[in-house]
Parts: structure tokens; sequence; C-alpha cells
């Protein structure tokens, strides 16, 4: 099979040749996670995101939305209270927030080539705020704390980013070659006030919002419920989202691959590898690398199968440690 064969019969929860591997990592600092508009951030993520093409020739690609994380509207000053959060608006189609996206994935498209599926990065409307809060203002307890606050605003706020997450999708799908969506989200990180009920009364249609408008234009998306920093989800929240495949953090939840699968009701999973420093991915040799990516395997088996990580990786991990990962999946279905 050829890649997008490999990646054809993975969406189709079918038994490739041997199941893919898909791991990506970041090109810039946290803090530059928000600085389109320099242009030295720019070049840099552009240029670490065709060498990281050039270097790996991944399976598929994930290509990173670095420089882009914070919607204009919450960068515009810092949010302290529910009120500032009253003034998010969005930005519309023609914002360069949106514009520079599309430019930039087009572009990488364009270098990666027909030959194998592209899927941007984009996160849930939620999410634009809680990383904002937490990445560029290091401030952990500011997204549950507004969210008790005033529950309405944080919705509208929301909301209006989700119009421009929207616009954003159209104008990617209408004037690109990307293939679908990493969808990333991460349930409210308030375990007293916020139960399955709430989610799916508050959370569930801000997701929905953009979700189906993806699944509209693609069905070659992916969800990824983030557990970085530890944090932690309930998966069955998402069972039913309307994505192709589920990526999350196999080591925050303590769930793992094969148990992922059940939980999805059978549908595609990737994942297996912890992706903080000094685990298995950064330490391990060789041999413990193919212990497990055979544990791995073992267990859920090679349909609808991919291996990856729990989030991000470091760039430090040697490609030929990636590679090194495909061989032993080949080896394995062999």
């Amino acid at each position: 099979m050829d890649k997008k064969q490999l990646m054809d019969a993975f969406f189709a929860n079918e038994k490739p040749d041997r199941v893919p591997v898909g791991f990506w990592h970041h090109f810039v600092s946290f803090h530059d996670h928000y600085g389109y508009e320099d242009p030295a951030v720019y070049n840099a993520v552009v240029t670490g995101q065709k060498k990281f093409i050039d270097e790996v020739d991944p399976d598929f690609l994930k290509i990173m939305s670095d420089g882009f994380f914070g919607h204009p509207s919450v960068c515009r000053k810092t949010v302290r209270t529910a009120e500032d959060l009253a003034e998010i608006k969005a930005v519309g189609p023609d914002h360069p927030w949106i514009t520079r996206q599309v430019e930039y994935v087009r572009d990488i498209c364009d270098y990666a080539g027909d030959g194998l599926y592209k899927l941007y990065n984009v996160f849930s409307p939620l999410q634009y705020i809680r990383l904002r809060f937490e990445e560029f203002d290091e401030d952990f307890k500011k997204f549950t704390a507004l969210f008790r606050q005033n529950t309405d605003i944080m919705v509208h706020a929301a909301r209006e980013i989700a119009k421009d997450v929207n616009c954003l999708v159209d104008r990617l799908f209408e004037e690109t070659n990307v293939d679908g969506i990493y969808y990333s989200v991460q349930s409210v990180q308030d375990k007293f006030t916020f139960n399955r009920d709430r989610h799916d009364k508050v959370v569930r249609p801000l997701d929905l919002a953009v979700l189906d408008n993806i699944d509209a234009h693609a069905k070659k998306n992916m969800i990824h419920i983030c557990g970085y920093f530890g944090y932690t989800n309930d998966l069955s929240w998402y069972v039913d989202y309307p994505v192709q495949a589920f990526n999350w953090a196999v080591y925050s939840e303590n769930i793992s691959l094969a148990e992922g699968k059940r939980i999805f009701d059978g549908k595609p999973v990737l994942g297996g590898f912890d992706n903080r420093p000094n685990t298995l991915l950064y330490t391990g040799s060789d041999e413990d690398i193919r212990r497990e990516v055979c544990r791995i395997l073992d267990e859920a088996g090679t349909t609808g199968v991919g291996l990856g990580a729990d989030c991000t990786i470091g760039d430090d991990v040697p490609v030929a440690r990636l590679e090194l990962i495909r061989k032993i999946a080949e080896d394995y279905r062999r």
C-alpha cells in the first residue's frame, strides 16, 4: 500500500499492510505559539514544518498551527474578569489570523504533495481561550475560575470564536489541498462542578458547531482529547462526536489503546506512546521500543490502529527512532 491507501484502510477501520505511524512536534516556544504576526515566528514554523516533511517522510501529515494558538480577540488584552470576555467578538474571514493560516496551510500542502493525507490542527472554541490563559498568561486557574464566575459569558466568547473557526475551516477546504482536520479538545478541568450533564449542555454544542461543519467538508478527521500537563478527561463523553479517528493521552488517562478502542465502539484509534521527556520514547533501547510496539499491537490489534503519542513529542526525539517504530510495525504485520 502507498501512504494514502494505508490511511484509507486506517480510517475505514480495516487491516492495512502495516499500521500507520504518526508523530509531530512544535517548531517554536510556547509564547511564540501566539506570534503569527512576527515574521520570524511565522517563517520558523513554515521552515520547520517543511524540514519535518523532508526528514520524517510521515505516513500522514498533521500540520502544526504554531503561531496561531490565540484568537485575536482573546489576545488583544489580558483577560482578568468575565466582563473582559464579553468583549470577545468574531474577527471575520478576512482578518490576518484567518488569511495567514490559509496561506500557511496552502504552502505546506503544496510542499507535501498529493502522496499523503494532510490534517490541519484546529482547536475547539474553548481551547483557544484556555490555551491563551495557561500557555501565555501562565495562569492555570483563570479558565475554570471564569467558568464558575459566569458560564454564560464564557459560552458567548466561545460562540464568537466558533464563527471564526468555521470561517477558517470553510476557507481551508475551499482554497487549499488539506484533506482533513485534527480537532483538539479538552473537558473543563473542574471535577467538582463540571459533570457529563453540564458538558453536554455547555461544551458539546460548541464543539458540534465546528465539528458538524468539518464533517460536511471531509471524512478524514481525527479528534485529540488532550491530556497535556497530566489533565484527564472522560473519554466516553466524546464517543459519538462526528470524527473518523480518536487520539488521547494513554498515560494521563491510564487507558490503553486497546481499552480506548473498546470505549470508542471499535472506531480507529492512534497513539500508545508517552510523549513526556525521559520516558521510553526518549530513553529506551531499540529492543525496548520493539517490545513496546509489539505489546501495543498484541493488545490493540492492527485493524483501525495507528501508532503515535499522547500529544506533541519533543523535537529532540531522533528521526531514526520514529523510522524504527515504523519498521517494527512493518515487521509485526509480516
